[in-house]
């Protein structure tokens, strides 16, 4: 699965790296000092260090990626507990067994040996014939159940976004700040400077990016005044907008955004899902956008799981690298790609493939629409061949990955 939803994850890592991120990471370089007796010398302190930073982020990584197909499983396991079909097993990583942890109802939960995730074994999942079970269970039920492990993805996701943004701020769309100006715009000659708050143009307040582009446009080659807040100091100075600016530069010569302001976490849930739905558009219409050239066909490649880690260990070390800043934003690589990894896992599993969630919600459909349901010997053929074909295929793409690795811009 993997691949299906890593080809999305590069292509927005791609646009993440480029432009604004939104939280910190956490974590820190720890070194050691460990005595050399190898004949063929020691690793430097920086080698050590780097030998650990390495091995720390492959260890949060599994860590990362087995909480997000924990959550995705967790999501199967209480849908399907509402609805009363019966969980044979949940299992925290994946066979062969390394030990019972006990037994809750009739679900049995497991600790197994491959740290990467975990399962959910149904009772009668293939077998409408077992009373209780999946299979058994009403056309309803079942997809509820198969949409339970996605839902918990995209809800995971909305999280993710809620927590960056109650770090690092949201938006006060009624104040309007100088992110950047042009070399020899107007804005420059008249001593603007990037972090200016305009607060009037002339006598009139400004109370938006829209009422400051009018009030531009509505005066090119006029000299206006034009008061701005600088920290603590109010500053006022004077400039002609023009009427025939440069290429991608506006008339005045500045680049608009809104100012950060901390609020309460119950005010950036309403962001949170506007940046969970804006991930989701944008992986619906990625194939477009790669038909129409509109994306480098490198950046819309589809990765495996190492290349993955590529993208989060890259993610990783450009935060480490940022720790120092003041802009919060140049410290939140990590955990936006964890966001939009979250987000593109959610919505692949509801692509119609054999043997992933929404694969498996195509077969209930006639059920659901004609009342006659498919065999299930033919179900079961369909998702068992589109399992091999995803195992196959994600064998492949992680060569690939490791022959022909990513290229992190």
């Amino acid at each position: 699965m993997f691949g299906w939803f890593a080809k999305a994850s590069q292509a927005r890592y791609n646009l993440i790296v480029q432009s604004d991120p939104l939280w910190q990471a956490f974590t820190s370089v720890v070194t050691w000092d460990i005595p050399c007796r190898a004949p063929e010398g020691c690793l430097t302190g920086t080698k050590r260090s780097e030998v650990f930073v390495n091995l720390t982020n492959l260890l949060l990584f599994v860590l990362f990626f087995g909480v997000i197909l924990f959550l995705h499983e967790l999501g199967h396991y209480l849908v399907a507990k509402a609805f009363k079909i019966k969980v044979e097993e949940f299992g925290f990583g994946f066979p062969p067994r390394l030990a019972r942890l006990g037994k809750f109802q009739e679900t049995e939960f497991t600790l197994n040996w491959i740290p990467f995730g975990a399962f959910v074994r149904l009772s009668g999942e293939n077998d409408p014939n077992v009373p209780g079970g999946f299979g058994n269970a009403k056309p309803l039920a079942r997809i509820a159940v198969l949409l339970g492990g996605p839902i918990m993805n995209l809800a995971t996701g909305v999280v993710l976004f809620s927590l960056i943004f109650n770090q690092v701020g949201v938006p006060d769309y009624t104040k309007v700040l100088i992110s950047s100006v042009s070399a020899g715009s107007p804005a420059e000659t008249s001593g603007l400077q990037a972090g200016d708050i305009v607060l009037r143009i002339n006598q009139t307040p400004i109370d938006s990016t829209a009422t400051l582009s009018a009030l531009i446009q509505a005066n090119k080659g006029t000299e206006i005044e034009i008061t701005v807040q600088r920290g603590s100091e109010t500053v006022i100075t004077r400039a002609v907008p023009r009427v025939n600016p440069p290429p991608n530069e506006g008339s005045l010569g500045i680049a608009m955004t809104n100012p950060l302001v901390k609020t309460s976490w119950i005010n950036t849930i309403p962001l949170s899902f506007q940046a969970t739905y804006a991930q989701a558009r944008e992986i619906f219409e990625m194939p477009g956008r790669l038909i129409r050239n509109e994306i480098p066909k490198e950046q819309a490649r589809v990765v495996g799981p190492v290349g993955i880690y590529s993208m989060f260990n890259e993610a990783r070390t450009m935060d480490e690298e940022n720790s120092t800043s003041t802009n919060p934003f140049d410290t939140t690589f990590t955990l936006r790609l964890m966001a939009v990894i979250t987000v593109a896992l959610g919505l692949t599993n509801l692509f119609p493939i054999p043997a992933v969630d929404g694969g498996r919600i195509v077969f209930i459909l006639p059920e659901l629409l004609f009342r006659k349901r498919i065999p299930p010997k033919y179900e079961n053929f369909v998702h068992m061949v589109g399992f091999v074909a995803l195992i196959v295929l994600m064998f492949y793409i992680t060569a690939q990955d490791i022959i022909n690795p990513i290229q992190i811009p």
